[in-house]
């Protein structure tokens, strides 16, 4: 099998074993991994006690004409050689035609793990493949529905199976543990944070309808601190978002452990990182932040210190829910649907509109700084919440805050509202709607016209920029338990448009 973006795609390995002088090449656009394969398999089958044949050797991978990379072709090529001298016997307890192979070889013979195991197996089963042998180390995430994949830890291993001297027990599914992709337990929870109710109530619609939040304070005002904890509010994925996820993770080569990933991804890039590593690309195109953040979580901490074209990239991704990388001979598509939390200072020194502490900047450097956002990047921007610093007898207050926990039932209930209204389509959460779908489920009560026109004028909003008050105000409802949207939710929705850019405007 080979692997195309988050693919996989079947690979043919043909083995030749001929007489004349001894040589051993391998065809069919092998990249530098593949063609190193040589020299593990050819230690590897020694060291595990089987004889190299001493012949020319030729290893076709088919089709030809698509470029081969990974070590997972180690094990399938030293096997086929095996079989082409004979040393594998007549009859194999598996068919051999509808058997797939993946792992690299170690020099002593061991199966190492390999990347992309999951979703190079997901599209077996239809291809009328019955059987897979496998890593042990990938065991857990083997695991597809049609197919039968079987664990080895070695060459000899896999032998061995294929003859019947030992038993074959399949795979069984296990759940990879949370710290792999988001730390739970490390998160922190939203009763350590004083004060900031109304940050805490917009950071809870996001988590309800996947809706992007912008969080604007200077600085100690707790924004990274409470974006830090929206993690711990949301719930696990469901087996669809898990397989997703993991076939991600499982290509990227960052699954530590085996199984399906529970726990939604919480991605935090520095401001530094690049364009392809932010939204995925190189020669072999990899998937970038964005991709892994997939079902899960984006956190841009000092928004406008990232590149602006850094930044104007997320906007294919944030739109669409997913990014598209080209190159001359193809074309490859990540999912890349999540959900972004971003901080920010109001200004270069961070102290605009500080009731306590003055501003330095001029007007012309708030400008230039708030300007590093761009207009369409805003629209796509749900949730904007203006951060004011904690008061002393917040911080010191013995008064409880509500924990995690009980903020996380409401999201769950919400979330189960609308899974039950976009039951059998592709959408999942309030912020994904489509054009036809807000028009169905975003029903304006009685005088929401008014609001909406005034707050249009007011702030500069754009078509886009209504469709994700009404995207917000039925998040809004369905924490309430509101079947219908009301004037209260459409309210509070637009509470939280006031950054736009008009309103920049004016506060400057």
């Amino acid at each position: 099998m080979g692997l195309k973006g988050i693919d996989g795609f079947h690979v043919s390995v043909e083995v030749d074993v001929a007489g004349g002088l001894p040589s051993f090449t391998v065809v069919g656009l092998p990249e530098a991994e593949v063609r190193e394969s040589r020299d593990r398999v050819k230690a590897a089958i020694r060291n595990s006690g089987f004889d190299f044949p001493v012949k020319r050797i030729t290893v076709n991978l088919s089709p030809a004409e698509v470029k081969k990379s990974g070590s997972h072709f180690d094990l399938p090529i030293a096997l086929g050689l095996l079989s082409a001298s004979g040393q594998l016997g007549k009859k194999t307890v598996f068919d051999l035609e509808k058997t797939v192979f993946l792992g690299e070889l170690s020099l002593d013979g061991a199966v190492r793990p390999a990347p992309g195991v999951l979703p190079m197996l997901v599209p077996l089963a239809a291809l009328g493949f019955e059987n897979a042998l496998v890593p042990s180390a990938n065991a857990g995430e083997a695991v597809v529905s049609g197919l039968c994949a079987f664990p080895v830890s070695s060459l000899k291993d896999a032998v061995a199976v294929l003859k019947g001297e030992c038993p074959a027990v399949p795979a069984r599914e296990t759940e990879t543990a949370a710290e792999f992709v988001s730390d739970y337990a490390g998160c922190g929870d939203f009763s350590d944070v004083k004060g900031q109710p109304f940050a805490k109530r917009a950071l809870e619609i996001a988590a309800a309808g996947g809706h992007n939040v912008l969080l604007i304070g200077p600085p100690g005002t707790g924004k990274s601190m409470l974006a830090r904890r929206f993690a711990g509010i949301l719930p696990p994925m469901g087996r669809e978002e898990a397989l997703e996820t993991t076939r991600i993770y499982s290509v990227s080569g960052l699954l530590k452990g085996s199984g399906l990933l529970r726990t939604r991804p919480f991605r935090d890039p520095h401001h530094t990182v690049s364009e392809t590593a932010l939204v995925g690309g190189g020669g072999n195109p990899r998937p970038g932040e964005v991709s892994l953040a997939h079902n899960g979580v984006l956190f841009l901490d000092e928004l406008p210190e990232f590149s602006r074209s850094g930044l104007e990239v997320l906007r294919e991704p944030l739109e669409d829910g997913h990014v598209t990388i080209a190159r001359a001979r193809e074309r490859v598509t990540f999912p890349a649907r999540f959900t972004l939390v971003s901080a920010m200072n109001p200004c270069p020194c961070g102290y605009l509109g500080h009731p306590d502490r003055t501003c330095r900047c001029t007007p012309l450097q708030v400008r230039q700084y708030s300007a590093k956002i761009s207009g369409p990047l805003l629209d796509r921007i749900d949730l904007t919440v203006h951060l004011n610093p904690v008061r002393y007898k917040d911080w010191e207050s013995a008064r409880a805050e509500e924990p995690s926990g009980e903020i996380r039932k409401r999201v769950i209930r919400a979330r189960e509202v609308q899974a039950a209204r976009f039951a059998g389509g592709k959408t999942r959460l309030n912020a994904f709607m489509g054009v036809r779908e807000i028009r169905k489920h975003c029903v304006m009560p009685e005088g929401a016209g008014e609001i909406l026109e005034a707050a249009m004028a007011r702030l500069g909003l754009s078509a886009r920029s209504l469709d994700k008050i009404l995207k917000t105000a039925r998040t809004i409802a369905d924490l309430g338990g509101e079947k219908n949207i009301l004037r209260a939710h459409i309210i509070e929705a637009v509470q939280y448009r006031s950054f736009d850019r008009s309103a920049a405007t004016e506060r400057i």
